[in-house]
């Protein structure tokens, strides 16, 4: 059996495992592996294995092939080498056996592995479910491009929350298929789905739900029902969310934050796994209200969804104006999404990531003595400690996702702009100067350091 794992770009850190045949490497969905990154082609290279030996072939592309730094046309590969399709660096193993990855002989180098004591804390049957979410997660991916083409990166992010427990706002323009996107992985992930269109004269109780007055006919007696409301799903999109009134808003902090609903002094726990997955414009201002900062808050992440690329945008156009017969496969149920939140809170995690993790929150506050000046310069209010939490904990879903067994300080570099870029608040100076979070983030995970090995 052979191996490829990609080291960079934006599916660093998956790996293949791949026991012989043809595959495609390229951008394109019809690939067998998929590297969604500009420098690839479409069909950008092939792996074979013919005759016991395997051989990478480079398919026309415009940026390549390389083998230790040479371009090549067609090449044998007979030992663990590193591969270059177009900017993208793989490793490949021909031979792997189960042993240790190229990027994880390098993490263990500069890592603490978690202690033996919690690794054996983890059941057998929960490291085989995390062996295996590497070939369930491809497989959603599958299903989720014959209706979304592109926006890969969203998926993974979107997947991640979801594997996490959290809640997501997702901030894009009008048709980029955002609730579509959202309506697409309730089916694959086998959801009960809702959806409210939030607008100005919504109510708090056309979310929760209300009571209503019954009387019986026979004995004349009157009593209270509680009618429940589009809340009581597992994936709740709230269209819009920042259309309605703050009043109506806070009808869901508590659902959010304790997954119950009180009504009439009653309490009704909400049907697990729940999620809210909110949408909203980022240039409609006009009949607008801004979400408030504890809600704000509740969101994991803050996913900007961006207009496709050019040749994704013409295969959009192509697929959606034709007749479309498109027949979802179930991947996972909500069992399933509860049992793998369930091991995600079980992946032990180096204390040295939890250091780089809270480091790289500290460094968001102004009034942190060892924050960089342009953090004091540009930025108002900086994140919280359920900041470092849910980078935490997305990393651990992420690593989950990808098949991994430990949470590298990359993990948490990859989630840096979706968890903080909504906990940023930006000053006077840093809006005259047209500097946003996504500047400041990504700023700081140039000068935030990972912990030394003294430190850990």
């Amino acid at each position: 059996m052979a191996k490829l794992e990609i080291l960079e770009g934006p599916d660093a850190g998956r790996k293949y495992e791949i026991e012989g045949g043809r595959l495609i490497i390229g951008r394109g969905d019809e690939c067998d592996i998929r590297l969604n990154q500009g420098s690839i082609s479409r069909q950008h290279a092939v792996l074979d294995f013919i005759g016991g030996a395997w051989y990478v072939e480079d398919l026309g592309s415009q940026n390549g092939v390389f083998i230790a730094g040479e371009k090549v046309e067609r090449a044998q590969i007979e030992t663990a080498t590193n591969i270059q399709f177009g900017t993208i660096m793989a490793a490949f193993d021909p031979d792997f056996g189960g042993g240790m990855s190229l990027t994880m002989a390098a993490d263990e180098a500069q890592e603490a592995e978690p202690a033996p004591a919690e690794e054996e804390a983890m059941t057998e049957a929960a490291i085989a479910g995390i062996r295996d979410m590497g070939r369930v997660y491809a497989t959603i991916e599958q299903e989720f491009g014959q209706v979304i083409i592109g926006q890969r990166a969203v998926l993974e992010e979107l997947l991640v929350a979801i594997a996490a427990g959290g809640h997501v706002l997702m901030i894009g323009l009008p048709g980029l298929a955002k609730t579509l996107m959202v309506s697409t992985l309730a089916k694959i992930l086998r959801l009960k789905f809702k959806r409210i269109q939030f607008t100005p004269d919504l109510m708090p109780s056309d979310i929760i739900g209300t009571d209503v007055l019954e009387i019986d006919e026979q004995t004349g007696q009157k009593t209270f029902r509680f009618i429940r409301g589009p809340i009581f799903t597992n994936l709740l999109l709230a269209d819009e969310i920042n259309r309605t009134p703050p009043k109506t808003q806070a009808a869901l902090l508590e659902a959010m934050q304790e997954r119950q609903v009180t009504v009439a002094n009653h309490v009704f726990p909400l049907p697990p796994p729940f999620f809210v997955l909110a949408t909203q414009n980022p240039l409609e201002q006009e009949g607008t209200y801004p979400l408030p900062e504890a809600q704000l808050d509740r969101f994991m992440f803050n996913i900007t969804v961006d207009y496709p690329e050019a040749d994704e945008e013409e295969r959009i156009v192509a697929a959606t104006t034709r007749k479309q017969n498109i027949d979802l496969r179930q991947v996972l149920s909500a069992e399933d999404i509860v049992a793998l939140q369930s091991t995600v809170r079980e992946l032990p995690v180096s204390d040295h990531v939890v250091k780089y993790a809270t480091r790289l929150v500290r460094m968001t506050r102004p009034k942190c003595e060892e924050a960089p000046q342009f953090i004091k310069d540009y930025v108002h209010c900086g994140a919280g400690p359920r900041a470092a939490q849910f980078l935490i904990l997305g990393g651990k879903a992420r690593a989950v996702l990808r098949g991994n067994l430990n949470v590298s300080c990359e993990d948490i570099r990859a989630l840096a702009l979706p968890v903080l870029r909504h906990r940023l608040f930006t000053n006077f100076t840093a809006d005259s100067e047209g500097i946003g979070p996504d500047d400041l983030v990504s700023q700081l995970l140039g000068v935030v350091p990972e912990p030394a090995p003294n430190e850990y």
